[in-house]
């Protein structure tokens, strides 16, 4: 998409990263905090973590934000040539326009000038995110896992919660 720009987060995008979620997790964007839960501390430890150990990026139209996405290390050495506690979020006024994939090759590209490399990418998604599971897969992630009945939504119902790895 034309007119995105996508550039390295920085602490301070913390207050509209926290709007983008808002807004995704409105519109069921999959999102595993409503927007009732979602506060500016969750936002900045998560943001805080992913600038210290991983990637974290935002698209940008203009002064609006379009999406972002973070990703970080768990800590241990023997993880650390994974990328987890992923989270990627468009804000529903975008959607449909690719920037989710943009983020995603984005964050590819800023993973393999990471020290230690990074081998491997992993996110959690919910088996009824179809458009994102589909989306997913078209960049090279698989099912390697499914957590059964982990995700019990707003009106009730429960899913499965599929574990999702790319090796790069």
């Amino acid at each position: 998409m034309t007119g995105v720009t996508i550039r390295a987060s920085i602490l301070a995008d913390a207050p509209a990263i926290l709007a983008l979620h808002a807004a995704a997790a409105s519109r069921g964007g999959g999102l595993a905090r409503e927007p009732e839960e979602m506060a500016l501390i969750h936002v900045e430890a998560a943001l805080d973590k992913a600038l210290a150990s991983g990637v974290a990026l935002s698209a940008w139209a203009g002064a609006a934000i379009a999406g972002e996405i973070h990703a970080s290390r768990l800590g241990p050495r023997q993880f650390a040539h994974n990328l987890m506690d992923l989270t990627v979020a468009v804000h529903p006024e975008f959607q449909g326009r690719g920037i989710g994939a943009q983020l995603f090759e984005a964050l590819f590209t800023a993973a393999a000038g990471l020290t230690p490399k990074v081998e491997r990418i992993e996110l959690m998604c919910r088996e009824g995110n179809l458009g994102a599971v589909q989306l997913y897969q078209r960049l090279g992630f698989v099912i390697e896992g499914r957590f059964q009945r982990r995700v019990r939504l707003a009106d009730g119902t429960v899913e499965d919660d599929l574990a999702m790895a790319k090796v790069l």
